[in-house]
């Protein structure tokens, strides 16, 4: 078999399911809604981009790296909680706000939007689960990559359109995104360190 229909869309729906590409709008309107237009396609831009370089770095090496380093699963869930964790509090507490915007735009880029919200534990470690099950195969492997390919395509049509909402919110509604957002990304934040800490226990 040349493509395996299966893989892609189990992968597709799983990944989907996991980065949330509805979800991350609030967070991506919280960091930039107040940014000109051309800016936020581009952090739109970058943000996928290295959510796309991140994800596939560990699809090709994803175990071989973590082998290499001594780390488990359970300690990449660990590190992204409490990067989240500091994002979160900086969006509740206003003190994203107050940064350079040259800085603000590298760090929306690079953190919290492209690592770990995209590609954070749980997309990296579906996808080595994923390479996993291609077991060699060509057809499957080619299969997983378009299914990634797909998924950050979702992923930059939802950053990329939207300002759409920026109209419907306006300056107070992007205020108020803001501190949900961080509420949200606190929760994520405890979640992850919560299933960290399972899985050190288990043996993980």
């Amino acid at each position: 078999m040349l493509f395996d229909w299966r893989l892609f869309a189990e992968a597709t729906i799983t990944l989907v399911v996991i980065m949330d590409p509805p979800g991350t709008v609030p967070v991506f309107l919280s960091l930039v809604g107040r940014r000109p237009r051309p800016a936020r396609v581009r952090a739109a831009r970058q943000a996928v981009l290295v959510s796309l370089g991140v994800i596939s770095l560990f699809a090709l090496g994803g175990e071989a790296i973590l082998s290499y380093l001594g780390i488990g699963i359970p300690a990449v869930q660990g590190a992204g909680g409490l990067l989240l964790l500091l994002i979160a509090l900086d969006l509740l507490t206003g003190k994203n706000a107050n940064q350079p915007e040259a800085v603000d735009d590298v760090n929306v880029a690079l953190v919290p939007l492209g690592t770990p919200l995209l590609a954070g534990p749980g997309a990296i470690a579906a996808t080595i689960v994923f390479v996993r099950h291609a077991d060699g195969r060509i057809g499957s492997y080619l299969a997983l990559a378009f299914a990634i390919v797909a998924v950050h395509l979702v992923l930059w049509l939802c950053l990329r359109f939207s300002g759409l909402l920026i109209r419907l919110f306006k300056d107070s509604g992007i205020t108020l995104l803001a501190k949900i957002a961080g509420l949200l990304l606190a929760a994520i934040a405890v979640q992850l360190v919560a299933d960290s800490v399972r899985g050190f226990v288990g043996g993980g």
